[in-house]
């Protein structure tokens, strides 16, 4: 049927979906137009890149636009297609040459690294493609995301969530640091007494999640994956660690941290009033809804 509501044969069809669907098998147009480009670029004579949109790009890097920020604004301008990988080019070009438009990165292509060593596979894993709009659009009440924060030397690990409407986080201590089976049982163990306000949750491929549909499937709940390298399609919980890690540093020995001292710290987070929450707390947001169909949100 897009064949024909296209004018193109089926086989053009399978042969595009074949070829632009990303690593899940999942298709769609952003994807496929950013690996269009980026095969481009790859020829003996890639394309250039006029000198007025260069200096445009850096321009917005030095406002601190983020990459893909800056594509979608070049698209919104109906100015010529740029991927956000020639971007982030630019940027890793200038970084080389002693530049500082990295630093203008939220994570000055930190995050970029590749981990080392053995890749252990999530099995069953649904991609945050296929979330619902509800979620995205943040308009309904009982939609979580997760992390895990670790500590000195890679050494222990804390379990934080965040409801995305409210801001609410809680935290807990993982004692055997960043396994699947204690993730499970931390996140059960915090989330149980919410069970009718658990509609999904939202985490990043750390193999922590590795056993997601269990936990999906003791709470009744929807258990969505970022893309790889994509931590800010999980802002919020990347914020709330933030927040968290005014309290305990990088580099902290968690050997040091006991379940009453985590606790304070989600007590002070949790009671702090904020802008976005017409300065209600996030408790006090929390619990109004739990009483309310409709997220209520400041």
């Amino acid at each position: 049927m897009i064949g024909q509501a296209i004018g193109k044969d089926k086989s053009v069809i399978s042969r595009e979906l074949k070829r632009n669907a990303n690593l899940k098998g999942n298709y769609s147009f952003e994807y496929a137009q950013d690996m269009s480009e980026v095969r481009k670029e790859r020829m003996k004579k890639p394309r250039k890149l006029a000198p007025e949109l260069k200096k445009k790009i850096i321009s917005l890097l030095e406002e601190d636009f983020s990459p893909q920020q800056i594509r979608g604004r070049l698209n919104l301008e109906k100015q010529p297609f740029v991927s956000h990988e020639t971007i982030y080019k630019i940027i890793r070009k200038d970084k080389r040459e002693g530049g500082k438009l990295h630093l203008h990165c939220r994570h000055q292509l930190k995050y970029r690294k590749r981990a080392v060593g053995t890749k252990i596979a999530i099995k069953n894993r649904v991609s945050i493609d296929q979330r619902p709009e509800i979620i995205n659009q943040k308009l309904r009440f009982g939609d979580w995301e997760m992390d895990t924060i670790v500590g000195e030397n890679n050494q222990g690990a804390i379990l934080t969530m965040v409801e995305r409407t409210t801001a609410f986080m809680m935290m807990e201590k993982l004692e055997y640091g960043k396994n699947a089976k204690e993730v499970t049982k931390a996140a059960v163990r915090l989330l149980t007494a919410y069970f009718n306000h658990v509609h999904s949750i939202t985490a990043d491929n750390g193999t922590e999640f590795a056993d997601h549909q269990n936990i999906a499937k003791r709470l009744k709940t929807n258990f969505f994956f970022t893309h790889p390298y994509a931590s800010w399609e999980k802002g919020l919980i990347e914020n709330t660690n933030k927040l968290v890690r005014q309290y305990i540093p990088k580099g902290t020995n968690f050997n040091t941290l006991n379940e009453l001292t985590i606790k304070k710290i989600q007590h002070k987070l949790n009671n702090r009033p904020r802008e976005k929450l017409n300065f209600y707390s996030p408790k006090e947001s929390f619990f109004l809804n739990l009483h309310q169909k409709v997220a209520f949100i400041g």
